[in-house]
């Protein structure tokens, strides 16, 4: 069902039986899963069972009365505004849904928790409100990681097939890839949906067998691939991946978090065998990516090893493994890294803005931005110092229609005004400054760990206020959903018919 621009004439109307028909239909999938996981929770003899089945015929009545009401009264076209709403409307639905196993549970978690640790999920943020999860039960822990892996695929599907059409943020520069894609393979976008899925599955199926032969049990190589691939970060032990003391898991780790912020686009264009243009938009982002961090685990393996006194392959390793996961905003640790002074704490901390690479399940700015503002601001310098000069930014070998940058430079802003306004809000609640910034900026970035002792890498935020863990939550869905799909809910106009 393809989306476009209504007529120029004529005001965009919104679908609002479409929205509650698309959500109805996520619910009742949601639903099934739910299902699924209650009857395998009976081997445990717990009441677990019942949190499930009963969390999915709560999610399969309301779901099932949203597809009754709606189904087939819609037009063919999905508008702008039913977009922005439908976006919002699934992530929302799905996050409120998806906590009822966790609020049912016996694990005595308030609803504010329940609601925190589910949003972290399905955003794949990684930031975790619970303690003990080695003792925690296994059907509870493999629902953490299914949400993740569900909300990863669904924010690639997101970014390559709606956000382009709705020119979110520059995300408009990358709507040939997917298009061009199904244009030449067959018409219809739901192929690149799937073969996407394929692709998403088929790397998280490898990573899982490579977990396996490391040293991993079944169980946690199939919940640790699932928050590998979808850049989550949840793991079955409170030590993350430092329980597992195990370099070669740390180098597989490594790989596959590199994979997931990478472009998903050009794992597809290799399982159909697509001989296309190859000096496309996603190419060049993966170099400056991959540039990135390279100088970033450098920069970092020296501070360790000179200032912390590490040996150079213990620096190296730490480094590496670290720097990957925040840089990808998967989450895992290793160390501590909010102990290794000043300066790593501030490295970090910048890293939060960085990202992985536009279509992949990676969050923050994003790598193809911070590319884009940077050759506009090279431009910019060169007209000053000639400007009689005729002077085009390119980007992929491609001039760069103002549009575009103009987009970009927007949602730099508007990110960075989102980002003082809730560290504020957060410094209200009686955060100390650090702890609001960091939180703040990871969540943004849905990256997992803040920078405190408390709320960094080997803490968690169960000792925020109820309120800080609502706004926490609203700030995941607002990083995830690039933010204008959210504010452009704020504005009155976007309700005028």
């Amino acid at each position: 069902m393809p989306i476009r621009r209504a007529a120029q004439t004529r005001p965009q109307l919104m679908d609002l039986r479409l929205v509650a028909y698309t959500n109805g239909v996520l619910l009742l999938i949601l639903a099934g899963a739910l299902g699924l996981l209650g009857l395998s929770a009976l081997t445990e003899n717990g009441s677990y069972d019942l949190a499930f089945i009963g969390g999915g015929f709560t999610t399969a009545f309301f779901g099932g009365l949203l597809v009754a009401a709606n189904r087939g009264r819609w037009h063919g076209v999905i508008s702008v505004r039913t977009g922005y709403l439908m976006t919002f409307s699934c992530w929302l639905m799905l996050a409120f849904f998806s906590t009822l196993p966790l609020y049912y549970s016996d694990l005595g978690l308030s609803f504010s928790d329940a609601l925190f640790e589910t949003v972290s999920a399905l955003t794949t943020t990684g930031s975790t409100v619970i303690s003990g999860l080695d003792d925690m039960p296994r059907d509870l822990l493999l629902w953490r990681s299914i949400l993740q892996w569900l909300g990863g695929i669904g924010i690639i599907v997101m970014a390559m097939a709606i956000l382009p059409m709705l020119k979110v943020g520059g995300m408009n520069l990358f709507k040939s890839e997917s298009s061009d894609i199904s244009g030449k393979v067959t018409a219809r976008m739901d192929f690149f949906v799937k073969v996407t899925v394929v692709a998403y599955a088929i790397l998280t199926t490898i990573c899982a067998f490579l977990y396996k032969m490391a040293g991993m049990s079944w169980f946690d190589a199939v919940n640790h691939a699932m928050a590998t691939i979808s850049t989550g970060g949840f793991s079955t032990h409170d030590a993350s991946m430092g329980y597992f003391n195990s370099a070669w898991i740390e180098a597989i780790a490594i790989v596959f978090m590199m994979a997931g912020a990478m472009p998903l686009v050009m794992y597809v264009k290799f399982l159909i065998f697509y001989r296309g243009d190859k000096s496309m938009q996603s190419y060049t982002q993966v170099k400056g990516f991959l540039c990135i961090w390279a100088v970033a685990v450098a920069i970092m393996a020296f501070w360790n090893w000179q200032e912390n006194g590490m040996a150079f392959l213990s620096a190296l390793r730490v480094s590496a493994f670290n720097i990957t996961s925040i840089l990808t905003d998967t989450g895992f640790a290793t160390a501590d890294f909010s102990q290794w002074g000043h300066f790593a704490i501030g490295f970090f901390f910048f890293l939060y803005f960085v990202g992985g690479c536009a279509g992949s399940t990676s969050g923050a700015v994003k790598v193809f931005r911070w590319q884009i503002l940077f050759k506009g601001l090279y431009a910019q310098f060169k007209r000053n110092l000639s400007p009689n000069a005729v002077i085009t930014v390119h980007y992929a070998g491609k001039p760069l229609d103002e549009k575009v940058m103009h987009s970009v430079r927007n949602f730099l802003f508007l990110y960075f005004v989102t980002f003082c306004f809730f560290s504020l809000v957060m410094m209200g609640f009686g955060i100390d400054f650090l702890g609001s910034v960091s939180s703040v900026a990871q969540a943004m970035a849905n990256a997992g760990p803040a920078l405190t002792a408390t709320l960094g890498p080997a803490g968690n935020f169960s000792s925020i206020p109820d309120g800080a863990k609502w706004i926490l939550s609203l700030v995941m869905i607002i990083g995830r959903l690039e933010l204008f799909t959210f504010y452009a809910l704020l504005l009155p106009s976007f309700w005028r018919q």
